[in-house]
């Protein structure tokens, strides 16, 4: 792997330094994506996050209602107590992951990473919380499930290009919902009104690891043509 591919993994606060590195190559950035769990405790500057939520805000909402918001979690203590909600989480799902797919080479490995996400959470140095203004919808009332695709599909954008940023300046950043399980919880951290819904959490930092190419299934397995099994799209642009 080239340092082009890996990118750059030093802290920097220097903001001419980060607009050079956000001129990394949109395809670079996409093609070598990568869940980054293990981070640095090292601080990460307020300009470089606020320059990532900036390009993050850049993205296309329903109906441009722009109807989101971030809450930023510096804190310790609210830390702790989203560690605490994803270590229960954790220690159900993880176990009935192991026991379903712990002898798979790749799953062990994720599984792996995600022990230490959890182990180290409180060390993290950012969390950022992505949360849609207006409310969770009606409990219990009969719904299509068109209804919550339209909903979330109107922050995850945003999401998205909050992840590529971050993968951009150099910052390690992985999405995750797990410490949310209990949204009571979630919103008793962070002070939530009812009419703001927290969606996901994105953890930050400056990586131990690094970004780079992963294998994917191929296109011609996934895609099917104007019918389920009806064939595949013919080769890509040379």
């Amino acid at each position: 792997m080239t340092e082009d591919e890996s990118g750059p993994r030093t802290a920097t606060a220097d903001p001419d330094e980060v607009e050079r590195r956000l001129q990394m190559p949109l395809e670079l950035a996409m093609a070598t994506q990568r869940t980054v769990r293990r981070v640095l405790p090292d601080p990460v500057d307020d300009a470089v996050l606020r320059r990532c939520l900036e390009l993050a805000v850049e993205a296309p909402t329903g109906s441009n209602l722009q109807n989101w918001a971030f809450v930023v979690v510096r804190d310790r203590a609210a830390k702790a107590a989203f560690a605490a909600q994803y270590r229960r989480a954790w220690s159900l799902y993880g176990g009935i992951g192991r026991k379903l797919r712990g002898s798979d080479p790749a799953t062990a490995r994720i599984m792996k990473s995600v022990q230490w996400q959890v182990d180290h959470f409180e060390q993290i140095p950012v969390l950022v919380v992505p949360c849609m203004r207006g409310g969770p919808r009606i409990p219990l009332a009969p719904m299509p499930s068109i209804v919550d695709t339209s909903y979330y599909g109107s922050i995850y954008p945003a999401v998205q290009n909050l992840l590529l940023a971050a993968r951009a300046v150099g910052l390690g950043a992985s999405l995750i919902t797990l410490p949310l399980w209990s949204s009571i919880q979630a919103r008793r951290i962070l002070h939530l009104p009812l009419s703001v819904d927290p969606v996901c959490l994105v953890p930050l930092g400056w990586p131990i690891g690094r970004y780079g190419r992963k294998h994917r299934r191929g296109v011609d397995e996934l895609v099917h043509l104007d019918r389920w099994g009806g064939g595949s799209l013919g080769s890509s642009v040379p």
